[in-house]
């Protein structure tokens, strides 16, 4: 058995955490500590990923997505493309889940990969199939989907020369979403309040045809709100009044824009 732990500060002596609920490594017994990267040795571990807006990943986290992809392999080897995307992604363990992106154009069994991959790597994973023709359009009228492929993982090298088009009524449905933060503000938490508004952000980008990708959504969200950093909102250190008062004006502009735009393409 092999558990991978994190050294933290302790008061008096540095200390790794394990879980309780374990097989072997009972209390008493001694183990050998020693660093993930050099030795965690795969036989498979030449196969290339392709990286997409993904600076840096810790090296437990590159062995999880190796981890899922050969589970994937394993359990079907049918699809056009496998995409390991959101929040596990960002520096850090601040993540619930993995979010994983399977092309394909037959209907695989997401029960069979769900419970593999948690009982394989312990961890929540979400999971979307979509074919190819679903993917390309996704990208040519859905905002989020740009945002969720500009920082991936994926299995195959992928490039998708897509159109810019606007559907101001997918758009319309979109922006509803986000209206739920004016009703319900005081009990959303940070990381909700953050998906509605970079939700509402990144459809005002898309109408002016900005190309998006999550830094230039987060970026906007920090200069339209007058945040130092993202942490502050999901972290819902938010000052309800001058918050509430911005992120309307803007949602209503936005929501003009489309209403407009309905309107323009009905005539």
């Amino acid at each position: 058995m092999e558990i991978i732990g994190k050294v933290s500060t302790g008061s008096k002596m540095d200390q790794i955490y394990i879980p309780k609920n374990r097989s072997g490594f009972a209390i008493g017994n001694y183990v050998v500590i020693k660093p993930l990267e050099e030795g965690r040795k795969k036989e498979n571990s030449a196969e290339k990923l392709y990286f997409y807006g993904v600076k840096k990943l810790e090296p437990i986290k590159l062995d999880i997505v190796e981890e899922i992809m050969g589970i994937i392999d394993k359990t079907f080897g049918d699809y056009g493309n496998i995409f390991i995307t959101g929040s596990f992604l960002e520096e850090g363990f601040h993540f619930n889940d993995i979010d994983i992106l399977i092309i394909t154009e037959n209907k695989l069994n997401q029960k069979i990969i769900k419970e593999n991959t948690e009982k394989k790597i312990g961890i929540k994973a979400h999971i979307l199939f979509l074919s190819n023709k679903e993917l390309i359009i996704g990208l040519e009228t859905d905002p989020l989907y740009q945002i969720m492929l500009s920082k991936c993982i994926s299995k195959k090298r992928f490039v998708y020369k897509t159109k810019h088009k606007i559907n101001y009524k997918i758009l319309d449905l979109h922006l509803l979403k986000s209206k739920a933060l004016i009703d319900n503000f005081d009990v959303l938490g940070g990381n909700e309040k953050y998906d509605l508004i970079r939700n509402m952000i990144a459809i005002s980008l898309y109408l002016d045809n900005n190309k998006l990708s999550k830094e230039l959504v987060d970026n906007k969200i920090k200069v339209t709100f007058d945040l130092k950093d993202i942490k502050e909102l999901k972290q819902n250190l938010l000052h309800k009044k001058d918050f509430l008062k911005e992120y309307k004006r803007i949602y209503h502009k936005t929501f003009s824009k489309i209403i407009g735009g309905i309107e323009n393409a009905s005539k």
